[in-house]
Parts: C-alpha cells; sequence; structure tokens
C-alpha cells in the first residue's frame, strides 16, 4: 500500500516540465553535495583522479558544474519513467548517428548499445523502443519499494528487462539471435568472476567481460549510445557512433574515457566506479 501511494506521488510530481524539473535538480545537487558528506567526497576523490593535471580553478569550476547535471540526472530519470512514451520520444530534439543503426539492422546479427554513465543515459534506450525493440540489462535496486518504483517506470511496449543474472545473459542473447537490439552500461561494476580490471582515468577499475564475450560470440554491431542533456530544460541530443574494432575491457573503458573527456560536466561522477567488485 505504501509503496503504491508512493508511486502515486512520484508519478505526479514528476509531471512537471522538464526545465522545472532541471532547475530543482540543479538546486539538490548543490545542496547534496554541501550536506551529504559521502556524495562529495565521491565526486571529489573522482574528479581529481581524473582530472589530476588540472589547477584547482578549473576543477572547482568542474565540480560545480557537474553537481547540478547530476543533480538534473536524478530528477529527470523518474520523470522519464512516468512519462508517457510519446513525450519521452518528443524530449528527444535531434539524433546524430541513426545511419549506424539502419546499416547494423541489415547485417541481422543484432546490436550491442554501451550506454555509459553519461548526460541521460535513461533517454536512450526510450529513444530507440520508439522504432525498434531493445532488451535492457539492470540491476534490480535493494530497497523494494525503489525496486517497484524503477520497474514500473520502465515499463515499455518495446522495452524488455533483463536482471544482471544468468537468466538475464539468456535474455541478451536470444535478443541478439532475433537481430534485435540490447542495451548495456558498460561501466556498471559487475560482481566478482564477471570483470577483469582495466585502466579507467588512469586507474584499475573493475571492468565487465559481458560485452566482449557477446560481441564475439553474436558478431553483434556495438555502438554506443549518449543521451546529451541540453541546457534550460530544452531536452536532449542523442549521439549514436560505433564503438570501433577493439571489443576488450581495456578497448572498451578507454572508448569511453575519450567520449566522457569531451562532455565532463554530465558524467554522474558520484558513481562508484573503482570499488571492489561484489561476492
Amino acid at each position: 500500500m505504501l509503496s503504491r501511494l508512493l508511486l502515486f506521488f512520484i508519478a505526479i510530481f514528476f509531471k512537471l516540465p522538464l526545465f522545472v524539473l532541471h532547475l530543482l535538480g540543479a538546486l539538490f545537487g548543490h545542496i547534496a553535495y554541501q550536506s551529504d558528506r559521502r556524495f562529495k567526497e565521491r565526486i571529489d576523490i573522482n574528479l581529481k583522479r581524473a582530472f589530476a593535471s588540472s589547477d584547482a580553478s578549473d576543477l572547482k569550476k568542474l565540480t560545480s558544474l557537474a553537481i547540478r547535471e547530476i543533480g538534473k540526472c536524478l530528477m529527470e530519470a523518474p520523470a522519464i519513467w512516468f512519462n508517457s512514451p510519446q513525450k519521452n520520444f518528443c524530449w528527444v530534439k535531434k539524433c546524430y548517428g541513426w545511419e549506424h543503426v539502419e546499416a547494423a539492422l541489415k547485417k541481422k546479427k543484432g546490436i550491442i548499445f554501451l550506454t555509459p554513465h553519461l548526460g541521460c543515459f535513461e533517454i536512450t534506450a526510450q529513444y530507440y523502443a520508439h522504432f525498434h525493440p531493445i532488451t535492457v540489462l539492470f540491476k534490480r535496486p535493494k530497497q523494494k519499494w525503489l525496486a517497484n518504483i524503477v520497474l514500473s517506470g520502465r515499463r515499455h511496449s518495446k522495452v524488455h528487462l533483463a536482471e544482471a543474472n544468468m537468466q538475464g545473459v539468456k535474455q541478451l542473447m536470444q535478443a541478439l539471435k532475433k537481430g534485435e537490439a540490447i542495451g548495456v552500461l558498460p561501466d556498471q561494476v559487475p560482481n566478482e568472476g564477471q570483470g577483469v580490471w582495466a585502466q579507467f582515468f588512469n586507474t584499475p577499475a573493475y571492468t565487465m567481460t559481458l560485452v566482449s564475450k557477446l560481441a564475439e560470440s553474436s558478431k553483434a554491431t556495438v555502438l554506443i549510445g549518449f543521451g546529451h542533456r541540453l541546457s534550460k530544460g530544452q531536452g536532449y541530443e542523442v549521439y549514436i557512433e560505433p564503438l570501433g574494432s577493439d571489443h576488450s575491457p581495456q578497448g572498451i573503458n578507454d572508448r569511453l574515457e575519450s567520449l566522457i573527456r569531451k562532455y565532463p560536466t554530465q558524467y554522474l561522477w558520484n558513481y562508484q566506479r573503482f570499488k571492489k567488485p561484489n561476492k
């Protein structure tokens, strides 16, 4: 009963216009940075690690912009979950690189979309699902009430959810065999035994091997999908690019790092990318 009531109020709140949610998110980001010690420490440590050569003033400016974008990310995700698919589609103002999707579909080997914690990573699958089905790998939140909200919000007629377990991997493989697309967060820390240590911003990061294994076995096309968040709540631009020929964990990290350096303020710097994997 409580989760249903919470679900109702969240759905109402997140019907606010996107520019209002982003304004509130930017404010929330600053408040969280000032009041939550762990939140602040994660961001500071990760940014200093990634931009060690930057001077103090540049790093301070980058931090200020990054916490605003993190706040926007936290506000926009539930809005996207509870929007209609058509409204989410309309929030995308332009898509660059759709020709890569069309070329991959012609091969009928499937598509592996890598969507890092960069920009609005919720909008990319929603945009693709406007045209074609996609199966998305996800980790179920530990809190039951939050899991119910996430699962309810991510439902879409063409978005299928696959949990990060053996059954979920089978779902991914089945989708690829049908020539469909799958979505994976490539910078999500996998469980122990499901990854290798690879360099990411000059630091060892436990990186999944799933992508390289799926790419090798299915011969699917590997693409990077990135939802660039526009200023003033104007919406998003989706960028789709080929990963390249190196599908190894290190190759993926190198490619993601290059993309993140182009848009450093929109990466989720509070994410514990360099933590030890769970057993």
